[in-house]
This record gives structure tokens, C-alpha cells and sequence, in this order.
């Protein structure tokens, strides 16, 4: 039996992380939305730093903008930087009332804060679960630049995603892929979705404003661009994370998951144990890979790097969710 990973629908490039001068960033959400469009995105998550904002009116049949915000938990007692940072992505476009507003430089005149956050594990899950339930889709963010190790995502819980590449924060000279945190959160009973953005502010004083965009997206597979219909591939998880190559077709078959993609040059499978495998280019680039899958495995998802050291990441499939009829030959 064949079960698609990814369906065989349109795909659609995706931004799920950016800002513009409505908070800390260069350019306008209108000069965020021609400069991606002809870059080949269809999507932009605004996610100003801590205020929703409309961009409804930047719609059309091109082009989608998905409303959100991005929160910022401070360890004020921590001395070198430490700092929690997640997405809300609302998942319904009618969906514009911010759950949680704080003291911002950044609030519209008149809005109140209604919050005080803190810098708790309990705290945070707190305001993810809250966020889930209040209909908003959840990323974590850049764990590398925000100075967070084990102790402190490992107890994070309620988030659908996290950046497993951010692309505004790498560009700036940090290591921001994100392969060990994704895992450990995996082995460690979350079972969530990654994503890769840029996380692009247009400021940086290098040889180009766009010096921080265009170099990490999601893919999104749906029926249609339209606001409910990506929100829902999303929490569906009908995506992957990629800096530069394309996946064509992900199934599994007879207890083996197969993948056909760009030319690349190495695809990794990895697992929920100690378990992996790797397929090497031998002359020509790889364009598609099979590997058997260990009843054992847990869970499975691929990385597919290029000759550029740039990278797709399949989220992660877990065995127990999968037909069983596909899992044996």
C-alpha cells in the first residue's frame, strides 16, 4: 500500500517569520510583499514584534499575507541574553485579537497592556496553550540566538513547530539550524512540525538590504491560496523546511519511505533511536532515495543537502500515526 507523506497538491512558497517598520524593520509590509513576490514567494506571515496587525488588504490571487505576532519572554535575571521568542500565526483571517499584549515600545497608541510575562517553563506553555486554543498557529523560534539550551526548551510545551533554519538570524553570524534541538524535543515526547523562515528585518549594513531574505522557507501543499486553507495545511503538517532544494514526491511503501527532489548530493534519514541512514551522490546528484524503515524507528524524517551545504527537512513522521498497511511488505 502506497500513503503519501506529502500530498499531490499545488506548492506554496512560504515566509513564516518577518518584520517590517511597523516594529524593528526597514520596510513597509507592501515593500515586503513586492520584493518576496518576485522572489517566487506566496506567502508572508507579518509577524511584527508583539502587535497583530491587518495586512488583509495586501491580498490577492497571487499573493497571501497570514496575520500574527511575535512574543518575547526575557530572562531578566540572566546575563547573557537569555530569551524565549515564539510566533502566533492566527489561523482564521477574522482572527485579530492578540491573546496576550505586554509593555511594548511598539503598541498602537491607546492599546493597554493586558500581561505581565515571565520567564517560567510552566509560564510559556502556558501562553502557547492558551495560543493553540485561541485558534493560533505556534513556532518556536531561533533557540541559538536566544541563548536557550536543553534545560530550558525541553520543558516548553504546546507548540506546533519549531525553526529548524532561520535564515535572518544565520546571516548574521549565527548557527541557527536547528537539527539537535528539533530532535531532542522529538525523543523527548513532543511530537511537532518544523519550519525554516527568515526571520528578515532589511537593516543589516551588509552589501544588500535583502542580505537577510530569500534564504529559508516553508513549502506548503494545498488545494488552494486561500487564508483557512493554508492555515489548515499547516496544522496538518502538509509542508517542509527548506533553505534551497525542492521535494517532488514523499510516500512510504511496503515498510520503505521513498523521496524524489532537486539535484542533491546527500540524504540523511534519521530516527526517533539509534538509528540512520545516508545515501552519498556517487557522479550525478541524488534525485530521489529510498530507505527501509525499522519497525523500531519511532519516528523518521529526511534531510536533503546540496553540493552548497544548503538543505530540505521533511518534518517528522511518527510510525504509530502512519496505516499499517504501508509499513509491511
Amino acid at each position: 500500500m502506497k500513503h503519501d507523506l506529502l500530498p499531490n497538491l499545488p506548492s506554496f512558497k512560504a515566509n513564516l517569520h518577518t518584520h517590517t517598520n511597523l516594529s524593528d524593520a526597514k520596510l513597509s509590509p507592501a515593500e515586503q510583499k513586492e520584493a518576496y513576490v518576485k522572489a517566487g514567494y506566496s506567502i508572508i506571515a507579518f509577524t511584527e514584534h508583539d502587535v497583530i496587525f491587518d495586512h488583509s488588504h495586501l491580498a490577492d490571487e497571487n499573493f497571501l499575507p497570514l496575520i500574527g505576532y511575535e512574543l518575547a519572554i526575557n530572562d531578566t535575571n540572566d546575563t547573557v541574553g537569555r530569551t524565549c521568542h515564539f510566533c502566533f500565526i492566527a489561523t482564521d483571517p477574522d482572527n485579530i485579537e492578540q491573546p496576550y499584549i505586554y509593555p511594548s515600545p511598539y503598541l498602537p497608541e491607546g492599546v493597554k497592556p493586558n500581561f505581565v510575562p515571565h520567564y517560567t517553563p510552566e509560564h510559556i506553555s502556558e501562553m502557547m496553550r492558551v495560543g493553540r486554543e485561541k485558534g493560533f498557529f505556534i513556532s518556536y523560534n531561533h533557540p541559538t540566538w536566544s541563548q536557550e539550551s536543553y534545560p530550558q526548551y525541553m520543558n516548553y510545551h504546546g507548540m506546533h513547530a519549531v525553526e529548524i533554519v532561520n535564515y535572518g538570524i544565520k546571516s548574521t553570524g549565527y548557527h541557527e539550524i536547528n537539527h539537535r534541538v528539533y530532535d531532542d524535543m522529538l525523543k523527548g515526547g513532543e511530537r511537532i512540525f518544523c519550519t525554516a523562515s527568515d526571520d528578515n528585518h532589511n537593516i543589516y549594513p551588509f552589501e544588500s538590504p535583502y542580505s537577510d531574505s530569500f534564504g529559508a522557507f516553508t513549502m506548503i501543499r494545498a488545494e488552494k491560496l486561500e487564508y483557512r486553507t493554508i492555515t489548515k495545511a499547516l496544522l496538518d503538517g502538509n509542508f517542509y523546511a527548506s533553505q534551497k532544494p525542492l521535494i517532488n514526491d514523499l510516500w512510504v511503501e511496503d515498510g520503505e519511505v521513498h523521496v524524489t527532489c532537486s539535484p542533491v548530493s546527500q540524504i540523511y534519514y534519521s530516527t526517533g533511536i539509534r538509528n540512520a541512514a545516508i545515501l552519498n551522490a556517487e557522479g550525478a546528484p541524488l534525485t530521489e532515495a529510498t530507505f527501509k524503515i525499522n519497525p523500531n524507528d519511532r519516528y523518521f524524517r529526511l534531510t536533503l543537502t546540496d553540493d552548497h551545504n544548503l538543505s530540505a527537512f521533511t518534518s517528522a513522521y511518527f510510525l504509530d500515526t502512519l496505516p499499517a498497511e504501508c509499513l509491511t511488505k
